[in-house]
Parts: structure tokens; sequence; C-alpha cells
């Protein structure tokens, strides 16, 4: 497949021809490439998180906290697009994101799976608007790092699958309050779908890769390691943290990874503008 549908709005990844003949690059450098990269596809979680520690200690008068929170992000996506660090492609992605994650809020916050006890200006129901942004996160991230690191997928799985899967964990989602939760069922059928699936990577002049599932996981450990700092900062409470503040349950790096799933389909799908992919590319899936 030939060039990105992002190719109108920012330039194309540098391609730099491969040397057989140069010295390998230490393993060292190529964790601090990768770790400067990763904080760089962070900007707008980093911001977030950067938001709700001020909350803690900036008081206005007259705004309440969860509104100075969503006025921070509004900023932060504001500032991210103007200095083109973002595309109106991307924003789309993220607002997309922002809805979807918004009204899992409002779900699971009415069920009392957690909660958001402060008052707010713009809150809807039992929800605060700028929740949905911890969520657009993830999308922010997961188009950067696709931007960034100019990632290609082998042997993705059919359309209709991807996004049957993920339609099925979104539902699940809501549906595990009333009936069984299949999120292991679902767990394993990601699995199986992406059991020849392969993420490759430019880094430092090289081609690195990883099995997708990996990927997958990965994400979603570091996304409850956010989300053990963002509780700590009381950006949302579970039940169990009413009191004092604790770890929030390993188990939820599961839903987490899950989660990931539904934005890698949804980012995917749109940066593609929602057209059917070519069959067999010769060099993967690009951005």
């Amino acid at each position: 497949m030939g060039q990105s549908n992002l190719a109108v709005e920012e330039p194309p990844p540098l391609q730099t021809p491969q040397n057989p003949s140069r010295k390998p690059t230490p393993a060292w450098r190529l964790f601090l490439a990768f770790a400067w990269t990763e904080l760089l596809c962070c900007i707008f979680p980093l911001g977030v998180f950067a938001s709700l520690a001020m909350s803690k200690f900036v008081h206005i008068p007259g705004l309440p906290r969860y509104d100075f929170i969503l006025i921070c992000c509004l900023l932060i996506q504001w500032a991210m697009v103007k200095s083109r660090l973002e595309t109106i492609k991307e924003l789309k992605v993220i607002c997309v994101f922002h809805l979807i994650g918004l009204a899992m809020e409002l779900f699971k916050t009415h069920v009392g799976s957690w909660s958001y006890p402060e008052f707010a200006y713009t809150k809807v129901s039992t929800a605060p608007l700028y929740s949905g942004f911890m969520y657009a996160s993830v999308a922010s991230y997961m188009c950067q790092a696709w931007r960034r690191f100019d990632l290609k997928m082998l042997r993705m799985p059919a359309d209709w699958l991807m996004l049957s899967l993920a339609a099925g964990i979104y539902a699940n989602f809501f549906t595990n309050h009333y009936i069984m939760d299949f999120r292991w069922f679902l767990g394993a059928g990601v699995f199986a779908a992406f059991w020849r699936t392969r993420v490759e990577f430019d880094l430092m002049e090289r081609r690195l890769g990883m099995p997708m599932s990996v990927a997958f996981l990965l994400i979603g450990f570091f996304v409850w390691v956010a989300e053990n700092i963002a509780t700590y900062f009381s950006a949302w409470q579970y039940p169990r943290q009413v009191h004092a503040w604790s770890l929030v349950e390993g188990q939820k790096i599961s839903s987490w990874a899950l989660l990931v799933i539904i934005s890698f389909v949804l980012v995917a799908w749109l940066k593609r503008g929602g057209a059917p992919r070519p069959e067999n590319p010769p060099h993967g899936y690009p951005a």
C-alpha cells in the first residue's frame, strides 16, 4: 500500500535506508530513544495529569475543581491542534472517543462502579464532562504513536472481525452488570484473532516489532498505572477509595487492555476515513 490518508495534513515520516554494515545500536540507546518517543506520544495525557495535580493545589473562587480541569483539557487540546502536534483528522478521532468514554462514564457512575463526588457546573447527571478526556487521552496517545513510530500492522484480522470484537467489548462494559461478564471470552477471542498479527515501528533508523497482543497488554498495564495516579489526585473514586486512597485492583488491567483494543480499531478505521482496507498490501497496513 502507498501513502497514508493523512499525508495531506502532515509530512511523511523520515525513511532512512537500512545499512547492513553499520554497528549494532546499543540496547540502552534504543531504550532511551523509545522512552523519549513514548514521552512525546503522551503529551496530551501528561497535560491532563498535570491539570489533575494542579487542581489539588490551585483553588479559584467560584470555579469548581472539575470545571477547572475541563478548561485545562480544552486548552491543552486547542494548543496541540494549533501547534500542529495533532491534525484535524486526529482531533476527530479523539472527539469520537471522548463521546464513547463519556457515555460509559455516565452509565458506570449511575450503577455505582465509581463516582465523582464533587460539584461542577459542567457535570451531566453523575459524570463531569472532563471525564471523557481520560478516554480521549488513550486515543491521543495512539494517534501520536501511530505517526511518530510509523506503525505498520502485518497480517491483520479482517475488518468485520475487529469491528465485531470492538463492539462486543464495548457492550460487555454495560451488560456485565446484568448478565455474565464475558471479558475473558472476549480476551481469548482477541488473542485468537490477533495471533499472527505483528506491529512494526521505526526507532533510530531501525525497524523493530512485537506481537500485537503483547502491545495491547503493555498499553493496558501503563494505562492502569496512570489510573492509579489519577485516583490518587481524586480524579474519580472507586468505592474502596472513599475513605482512603488505595491501589486500583490489578484485574482492571484486563479492562484497560480491552478498552485499548476499542481505541485501536477506532483509530485504524477513522484514520482510513472508514474506507475498506485494501487486500494484501506488500508492507503491512500503515497509519
